[in-house]
Parts: C-alpha cells; sequence; structure tokens
C-alpha cells in the first residue's frame, strides 16, 4: 500500500496552527466540522476566550462538545492582579476539564479529535503549565486528533507535531482601525 496506512490504522496526529495572522481558530474549526461530519466525536476547549462567537453556536449544532468559560473576562493585560490569578484558575480548569473527557468522557466515548484553541497563548502567558499539558498528551490515544492555537509553539511540541502551519499577517484590518465585526472575527 505504498507505505500508507489504512483508516483503521491510522495514528492520531498533532496539529499546530500558530502565528500573529488571522486564521487559526478558523482553520481549527474546520477540521472539526470536517470530523464531526464523518460522525467522529469532536471537543472543542477554548481558552483565553468567553464573549460568545459564531463558531460556538455552529459547533453546539454539529454535536462538538464545547469547553470553554460561559463569561467574557475582557483581556487580560486589562486585568488586575487578582483578576489574572482567577482567570489563570479558569484556564487550568478548562485544560483539566478537556483531559477529563480522554481519561473518562461522560458519554463512555473518548474524543476522536480535541482543539486546544488559544491553547498556545494560555501556555506561553504561564496560565496553564507544560507539565498539564504534556500529561494530556500522554494520556491520549494513539489515534486521537490534537490541534493547537496560538501565536508561538513552544519546540517541544512542534517536535511531536505531524502538521504545522504558520498564520502570518500581511495584512487586517485593524491596522486600519476596522473593530472585530460580527461574522467575521467572531
Amino acid at each position: 500500500m505504498n507505505g500508507q496506512t489504512t483508516e483503521k490504522t491510522q495514528p492520531g496526529l498533532i496539529h499546530i496552527y500558530y502565528g500573529g495572522g488571522k486564521g487559526k481558530t478558523t482553520a481549527a474549526i474546520g477540521l472539526a466540522c470536517r470530523a464531526a461530519g464523518r460522525g467522529r466525536k469532536v471537543v472543542f476547549c477554548q481558552f483565553m476566550k468567553g464573549s460568545e462567537t459564531g463558531e460556538i453556536i455552529a459547533l453546539t449544532k454539529l454535536g462538538v462538545v464545547i469547553i470553554r468559560s460561559a463569561d467574557d473576562h475582557g483581556f487580560r493585560w486589562d486585568m488586575d492582579a487578582g483578576r489574572q490569578s482567577a482567570f489563570g484558575e479558569l484556564q487550568r480548569h478548562l485544560l483539566s476539564d478537556a483531559a477529563r473527557t480522554v481519561t473518562n468522557p461522560e458519554d463512555g466515548r473518548r474524543p476522536d479529535l480535541i482543539v486546544l484553541d488559544e491553547s498556545l497563548d494560555a501556555l506561553g502567558s504561564g496560565l496553564i503549565s507544560e507539565e498539564d499539558l504534556r500529561a494530556l498528551l500522554n494520556v491520549r490515544p494513539a489515534e486521537m486528533e490534537l490541534v493547537f492555537t496560538g501565536r508561538k509553539a513552544p519546540e517541544w511540541l512542534e517536535e511531536m507535531a505531524g502538521y504545522i502551519t504558520e498564520m502570518k499577517k500581511k495584512k487586517h484590518p485593524w491596522d486600519s482601525g476596522i473593530c472585530a465585526r460580527d461574522g467575521v472575527e467572531y
């Protein structure tokens, strides 16, 4: 078979969508939709975000399990020390919930795909630990796909990845003073 694996023996790979350009979450959502459309169990864990977004509405309609904050916490750089501490605790709790879907899924069925949206930023900001992220990687079944998004990926994770895509901004409406738009950026 030309060195290719069959459907039943395909390993789960790690995907990294990173960089300063728009499209990281959008790419992850596209993969989540594709997997859900093929009957796969998908978990979409979103870090650093809490406001209502169009993708969450659509993914829910597809049966994707959503793990995220129900509250909009604003931007981290606007938070005082107390709010940042609580926000960090929330990010660690989200990662723990994602790991629990692997080790003890509520419906008895482990996910086929887990998207850890903005996890690279939560990791880079020290809100979640490398140790906890590695623990999730260690308990995942070999056939499970994992997607990481954010601005910068650590070298150790890049070494494990099967896919790495850099989103590089060349032009963005924000630079011209156009704010994020409903249905496009959120």
